[in-house]
């Protein structure tokens, strides 16, 4: 081939290439690239491909860095657990023996114990513990820590008792609740960080979302309300074309259409792409994204117009090359039903025997400081409508009742179901004590024993309330009412009726034990933390 024909050819390739471009310019970045890049303000949008293949590393890398961390306070927790209870169980001198007929011989503890840290750090790897996708927000990261855990020593058991090796039983009953319990306390103080982290930017997904504009807006503001997930939007690609200004409602530059993803990623340095709808975009564009996007680095994230179903109850199903999303509708079995009656009537009994004390403490306390009853009964409405006589520590002068309506009325929330008064004139000294640290509840433990309330569930309310619900508020009445539950865990008094009932309906149709075991540990934290949304 002559020279003539290779520069023809040449010629003809780049315009090829400088046809397939989208024509129009890309919108200015309307904020700096991440921290953890080192990179100028403007470096973004004018040298877009230095960006991308500097010698700096990637913002993705926070994602490797961060399981290293973890890598890392995984080992040095399970060695000081293994090791120190071999050391506490059976002192420092011990060999683990073999009753087999083909003898192993007989070895020490240590290098069991050895053997017993590498195969759980092993364990864990296998089982994703520390993947981004679990990891900092959820109890997936928790349930996949203990499954290794208990994976792991019950093929121990089962190996030792098949080729009858001598293990002391205590130090294995021992080594497991101590080790899962502890790597639980060490991913919760890296999930503390973590959250710091992504508090100021950092350690997060930098997010392009693809799709309409009120889709766009909606899962904007999801990803916002739960900054603690990983997920900064950078900005945005909608079909419609329009180049440059922001999402409606939002502060989310719009980088250019959908034909413009490619180079958008590039000027945004986003390593995720999330789509948050489908139906505006071409046939097979989600497919051209994937292709498109540098594999380990970079991600794909579908948003379906699916909100508040938890992930047990959905299930993808491929069929003829379809990603068939099955969800599962919103029932208790019986075995669910007695599973939580039996932890409600165990965490009840438990919690009175500990805070007994406490509570005689607090009903001397009401009783000598102000005239009246020690205990307040109210009638509420507990589960399929049905009204019980609930118990709490009287926080308020006696009569308070019949000022609630004037109060109400005053304030201009009479026509709303959720009947808070801030600043409240009726609540006494003492009152607003232990209405602040949530002492007041604690008489609805014999509520829970009476089978009236649940320890975890929608908080009960009156019926002048439930008289002003909605068809989608009653579906809240399909569980036991609870003293905690989760939207007391998610801003208490500083949310409205509307994200209270989008809280507690989650709740009800996706309810696990898991998930009240979270509920309860939030719960004591903002017992003892209440902050600015406590009443």
């Amino acid at each position: 081939m002559n020279a003539d024909a290779l520069d023809s050819d040449a010629s003809k390739l780049r315009s090829d290439v400088a046809s397939s471009l989208p024509a129009e310019p890309l919108a200015p970045v309307a904020e700096p690239v991440e921290a953890t890049t080192a990179m100028p303000r403007s470096a973004a949008v004018a040298e877009p491909v230095e960006a991308t293949t500097s010698t700096r590393p990637p913002a993705s890398d926070w994602r490797r860095r961060y399981a290293r961390y973890l890598t890392i306070t995984d080992a040095i927790t399970i060695v000081w657990i293994v090791f120190g209870t071999q050391i506490a169980w059976l002192g420092l001198d011990a060999d683990l023996a073999t009753r087999n007929s083909l003898r192993f011989g007989d070895f020490s503890y240590w290098a069991f114990s050895t053997l017993l840290v590498i195969l759980w750090m092993v364990a864990l790897a296998l089982n994703d513990t520390r993947s981004y996708r679990v990891t900092g927000v959820g109890p997936t990261e928790y349930k996949r820590i203990f499954d290794a855990s208990f994976a792991l020593f019950g093929a121990i058991a089962i190996i030792a008792f098949l080729f009858r090796i001598d293990v002391a039983r205590g130090f294995l009953l021992l080594s497991l609740p101590l080790g899962v319990g502890v790597l639980f306390i060490e991913r919760w103080m890296w999930r503390q960080w973590l959250a710091a982290q992504r508090a100021a930017g950092l350690y997060s997904a930098r997010v392009l979302l693809v799709g309409s504009e009120s889709s766009i807006a909606q899962v904007a503001r999801e990803l916002e309300r739960t900054s603690v997930a990983g997920y900064r939007v950078v900005g945005s690609c909608v079909p419609s074309g329009r180049i440059g200004g922001t999402i409606p409602g939002t502060e989310i530059p719009v980088m250019g259409s959908v034909a413009a993803i490619e180079r958008a990623i590039t000027a945004t340095n986003a390593d995720t792409v999330v789509v948050t709808s489908t139906d505006d975009l071409p046939a097979d564009k989600v497919k051209e994204i994937s292709w498109a996007l540098e594999a380990g680095r970079q991600h794909l994230v579908l948003a379906p117009n699916i909100v508040d179903i938890a992930g047990p109850r959905i299930h993808t199903r491929p069929v003829a090359g379809l990603p068939l999303i099955h969800v599962e509708t919103p029932r208790f079995s019986r075995g669910q039903r007695a599973l939580k009656r039996t932890f409600d009537i165990v965490a009840a009994s438990v919690a009175l025997v500990i805070f007994s004390l406490l509570l005689v403490g607090v009903a001397l306390a009401v009783k000598l400081t102000s005239p009246g009853p020690v205990l307040y009964k109210q009638e509420r409405i507990g589960l399929n409508g049905e009204p019980f006589r609930m118990l709490k520590f009287r926080s308020m002068r006696v009569g308070a009742d019949a000022e609630l309506a004037q109060l109400l009325e005053e304030q201009g929330t009479s026509t709303q179901p959720l009947f808070k008064v801030m600043n409240d004139p009726r609540i006494t000294p003492i009152g607003r004590f232990i209405r602040k640290y949530s002492l007041d509840e604690f008489p609805q433990l014999f509520n829970v024993l009476g089978g009236s309330m649940s320890v975890v569930g929608p908080r009960p309310q009156i019926a002048a309330e439930v008289a002003l619900y909605s068809d989608r508020a009653r579906r809240r009445l399909l569980a036991r009412p609870g003293i905690t539950g989760l939207w007391q865990v998610s801003g208490r008094s500083s949310l409205d009726w509307a994200q209270t009932v989008r809280l507690d309906l989650y709740y009800v149709e996706n309810w696990s034990l898991m998930g009240d075991l979270a509920i309860l540990v939030k719960t004591v934290r903002t017992v003892f933390f209440p902050g600015a949304t406590a009443h």
